[in-house]
């Protein structure tokens, strides 16, 4: 399929997803959100995913202007956000396959919030995030008031929303609110580097892995051994741990099939 607002690819088993409106620094709209989701359906042999944009910026947020949602008038903003960003956010956190986001650049509102949704964020030294809906009389959007506590703590998510102020891509590694924040030579290089690890991992492992942090956001310390355990048992039953049982036991290097 021809898209219009990103970049779509697959290659050596990665599957990368480009914002791409450059000269509107990515800023999203309910058509780039909906081509995120149809690319996410034609993921194919993919065993990673790599969010990330085109030119200097990751993405700006929501383009706000006029006629740029491509929606009509009585549309009203909890439409748009129901059946298509927050159904796209949703879509992201049910993948079955581990997701990098590398943030090139500034990350804004529901650009930070798109940023965040990866199981690994590595970050441009040069980007920042940026939730400044205050500072345009709004609030938080894109699952930032369940996210940012969730990651940073209460207090540092106050900061974000209620300051609106810039984190850099330094900070919010120390924050921990991100995996890495990367030097702008090393970047790319980094990205296409864990990129091809996680390709090469236990995929139906990491899956497994995804759904237990998830799901142990919002469960007791009991459920989460349960679903371990679970998670285990099925894991056992893959060709990826009979090959890497077996590759412990000859002292080699596994090689996963993602079966």
């Amino acid at each position: 399929m021809t898209y219009n607002t990103i970049r779509f690819a697959i290659e050596d088993r990665v599957a990368t997803i480009a914002f791409d409106r450059p000269q509107q620094m990515n800023a999203c709209t309910e058509e780039m959100v909906d081509e995120v989701a149809d690319a996410l359906d034609g993921l194919g042999e993919a065993r990673v995913v790599v969010i990330t944009g085109e030119g200097r910026a990751f993405c700006s947020g929501a383009d706000l202007r006029p006629g740029a949602s491509g929606t009509s008038p009585d549309d009203t903003v909890y439409r748009r956000l129901s059946r298509h960003y927050n159904a796209t956010l949703l879509k992201i956190s049910r993948l079955t396959l581990p997701v990098i986001t590398a943030v090139n650049g500034p990350a804004i509102g529901m650009g930070c919030s798109l940023a965040l949704c990866g199981d690994l964020v590595l970050a441009h030294e040069n980007a920042f995030f940026q939730h400044g809906f205050v500072n345009v009389g709004l609030s938080a959007d894109g699952g930032a008031s369940w996210l940012l506590p969730r990651l940073i703590g209460r207090a540092r998510a106050f900061e974000m929303l209620m300051l609106g102020e810039r984190i850099s891509a330094r900070q919010a590694a120390d924050w921990g609110m991100i995996y890495k924040s990367v030097s702008a030579d090393a970047f790319a290089a980094e990205t296409r580097q864990l990129a091809f690890r996680l390709a090469k991992g236990p995929t139906m492992a990491m899956a497994s892995i995804r759904r237990q942090v998830a799901a142990a956001l919002e469960s007791s310390y009991a459920t989460a051994l349960i679903s371990e355990a679970e998670g285990q048992r099925d894991s056992m039953r893959t060709q990826d741990f009979l090959e890497g049982k077996q590759a412990f036991i000859e002292k080699r290097a596994p090689i996963f099939q993602g079966r």
